[in-house]
This record gives structure tokens, sequence and C-alpha cells, in this order.
């Protein structure tokens, strides 16, 4: 069994600065790609960004230069900086990471967070 714990949502001004981390443990054998993805209600998750094992990223074209991605794979955590936030930021956002478990399985699935609110004021 595998599970996800997101955290450090929150509620902040523009300009401001947040910093999510989501966390995978569990029956884990390796972990492939790691992203974030956030939905508006009524709307559809979009990715906001990813990262490989290797360290090479992804970002949507609206988030470019403002949040940053990383991961720990010693502590199979993925981050996401969020720096010069603005009110169009204002979302849930859910982490996503790529999982193979282990022996006899080996099978790939992806696993989804629980969801943390990002609300960015004007």
């Amino acid at each position: 069994q595998v599970q996800l714990v997101e955290s450090g949502g929150g509620l902040v001004q523009a300009g401001g600065s947040l910093r999510l981390s989501c966390a995978a443990s569990g029956s884990i054998f390796s972990i492939n790609a790691m992203g974030w993805y956030r939905q508006a209600p009524g709307n559809e998750r979009e990715l906001v960004s990813d990262i490989s094992r290797a360290g090479s990223t992804n970002y949507a074209d609206s988030v470019k230069g403002r949040l940053t991605i990383s991961r720990d794979n010693a502590k199979n955590t993925v981050y996401l900086q969020m720096n010069s936030l603005i009110p169009e930021d204002t979302d849930v956002y859910y982490c996503n990471v790529r999982i193979r478990l282990p022996w006899p399985s080996l099978a790939e699935s992806d696993y989804w967070g629980q969801g943390t609110q990002v609300t960015v004021s004007s």
C-alpha cells in the first residue's frame, strides 16, 4: 500500500511565497516521475510542473520563472517552491507520483495526493 501526504498550502497575499511538499511512503520499489497538478472547481486538472528521476523538469507556461519543482529521492519527496504568487494561482494542488511496486507485482501506476488548497489574495 502506498500513501502520499501533502503539506504546505495556505493563504498568502499576492507576491508572497509558499512551499508545497509531498512525501510518498509504503510499499515502494522505485519512483519515476513526480509532479504537481492544480484544479479549480468545475475545471479539469492541469499540469503545473513535473520532474523526472534524473531531475529533468517541465513547467506550464503560466508558472515559468515563478514556481520551482525539486525532489529528494532519498526521502521520496517532491517539492514545489512557489514565489511571486498571483491570484490566478489560487487552486487545489495535487501531487502525482509514478511508483513501481515491489516484487512480485512490479506494476507501475500513478498515485495522487489528497490535495492542498492554495489561496492568493489580491
